[in-house]
């Protein structure tokens, strides 16, 4: 997806500052308790668990946050039970497709907040189904193309991955969400640091952004990230680099 790695960083950068607020550890926890309690504790075992872990670490999450949520997850706490994760849909301004991840132990309260953001930024909450089938779900993993080659990357291949892009700056490597895990571990065992590696809805087609369009969609996506139960947004939207640098800015 082409913008995705710009994507990603404006939104790694804004995460910086969501933990200073104090938000983001309580999304990198809701998420490893749901992982562990939908596919177990063990993170070699458990590939969603084992990403939730690693964005935790990434954001300098403590070890015993980390476990406490794996055990919550695991049954060691009442509130795992009525943690889940939950999926809206929608239209963004210009006819932008958005689908909001979100972490809840109330579907009702989040349900309410989302379309509450969809319906005050120019958007609109859509029904199951009306926005997915243009993305795929895909393992996608982020390496520095200025430190690596191409050649540096075929541990990638001979793991699952499906292919290897460029944009700008970085190497994009896509896969199966089930092989995310295999191909981080070869690309760590040959040496290869990672900028990011997770799990992405990946569009089939893009709406090209203007300045302004740009702009008011970036407020709805800054109004759905910033709920409490929102984990991540993902858009099939592109932005040329100069108009993403002056509206991010």
């Amino acid at each position: 997806m082409a913008g995705h790695s710009k994507w990603a960083g404006i939104k790694h950068k804004k995460a910086i500052v969501d933990s200073r607020r104090g938000k983001l550890f309580t999304k990198l926890a809701r998420a490893i308790t749901v992982a562990a309690k939908e596919g177990g504790g063990d993170p070699d075992g458990n590939p969603r668990l084992a990403l939730a872990i690693a964005k935790a670490r990434e954001a300098s999450m403590p070890k015993d946050n980390i476990e406490r949520a794996i055990a919550r997850g695991t049954g060691e706490g009442a509130d795992a039970d009525a943690l889940e994760s939950v999926l809206y849909e929608g239209y963004g301004p210009a006819g932008v497709a958005l689908m909001v991840e979100a972490v809840t132990d109330n579907r009702n309260r989040t349900g309410s907040e989302v379309r509450f953001a969809f319906s005050k930024h120019n958007g609109s909450l859509g029904e199951p189904g009306s926005v997915a089938y243009l993305f795929d779900k895909k393992g996608v993993v982020v390496v520095d193309a200025e430190r690596y080659s191409e050649d540096d990357l075929e541990p990638a291949i001979d793991a699952g991955a499906e292919d290897i892009s460029i944009d700008e700056d970085v190497f994009e490597i896509v896969c199966e969400p089930s092989d995310l895990q295999a191909v981080t571990t070869a690309l760590a065992e040959a040496g290869i640091d990672l900028q990011s590696a997770e799990v992405s809805q990946l569009p089939k087609t893009q709406v090209e952004l203007d300045e302004e369009a740009a702009t008011k969609l970036f407020k709805l996506v800054e109004a759905l990230e910033d709920l409490d139960d929102v984990d991540t947004v993902h858009g099939n939207f592109e932005v040329d680099s100069e108009v993403l640098e002056r509206v991010a800015g």
